[in-house]
């Protein structure tokens, strides 16, 4: 937990908080604390709702959605929201689905509440990627694979986000690729582009760790068809595929419900 530096005005940190993935069992306990001791809970579109089900009635709740190559609420707009709730002098927690530090604009809002001479504090959340490669029964790094981990963005203000294609690209790589969905076509070309091998295994995990979890698995050849089976959200597992044991263990508990 980090703490900024001395506020300049005599008002509660507001609390950046992460809220996992989307189930209420992947909640950190500090993160449910901040949430049972809040007044205001400012939260993004994909925060779970298993986890909104833990914030008490009487708390308010201010939605500030925001969707990729969607609808969304201007950062300009969240940030102004974030200053005055937290000028009121309420306890505020800005709910950031998975972790506020990846891919999640974190920086935008503190250096607004530090322009309005506001103090802050961070609680980490558990980011989508070690759960979605859980949920496959894989480790995102392994010795003697790959000493290293990729986490990407597959689209960024700009449109489609260029990465390191040619380091990506070689053989062993692992990647966590964030909001690649919409952007799946381009980022298959530009990894075959780079020397990619169509072969490559790829797995989609939608709605990692809800109810409706749904995983998808394939190569780098049938990336953009796998993401047109996602209707929500979705993390690409670049170089992971499942093991079998995961789809003979879903299948068993499908038949005994």
């Amino acid at each position: 937990m980090l703490t900024a530096s001395a506020p300049l005005k005599d008002l509660p940190p507001v609390t950046f908080a992460g809220a996992g993935p989307g189930a209420a069992e992947h909640l950190t306990l500090g993160v449910l604390r901040a949430l049972e001791a809040a007044e205001v809970v400012i939260h993004d579109r994909l925060v779970g709702e298993e986890v909104m089900a833990l914030i008490p009635a009487h708390v308010r709740r201010i939605d500030v959605g925001k969707e990729g190559f969607g609808p969304s609420v201007p950062q300009s707009a969240i940030n102004r929201v974030l200053v005055e709730t937290a000028q009121t002098g309420a306890r505020v927690v800005r709910l950031k689905g998975g972790d506020p530090g990846i891919f999640a604009r974190l920086d935008e809002e503190i250096e607004a509440l530090e322009a309005a001479g506001l103090s802050f504090r961070i609680l980490p959340g558990l980011s989508t990627a070690p759960v979605a490669a859980a949920a496959i029964g894989q480790a995102l790094t392994k010795r003697g694979r790959n000493a290293s981990l990729r986490i990407l963005t597959g689209h960024d203000m700009d449109g489609f986000a260029e990465q390191d294609w040619r380091g990506l690209a070689r053989a062993t790589e692992v990647a966590a690729i964030y909001m690649g969905k919409k952007s799946a076509r381009f980022i298959q070309g530009r990894l075959l582009m780079h020397g990619a091998g169509p072969e490559t295994p790829v797995t989609l995990v939608e709605n990692a760790s809800r109810a409706d979890q749904r995983v998808h698995a394939g190569t780098l050849a049938t990336l953009p068809a796998l993401a047109l089976c996602c209707s929500g959200p979705a993390i690409i597992l670049f170089g992971l595929a499942p093991r079998a044991a995961i789809p003979a263990m879903t299948s068993h508990e499908e038949a005994r419900a």
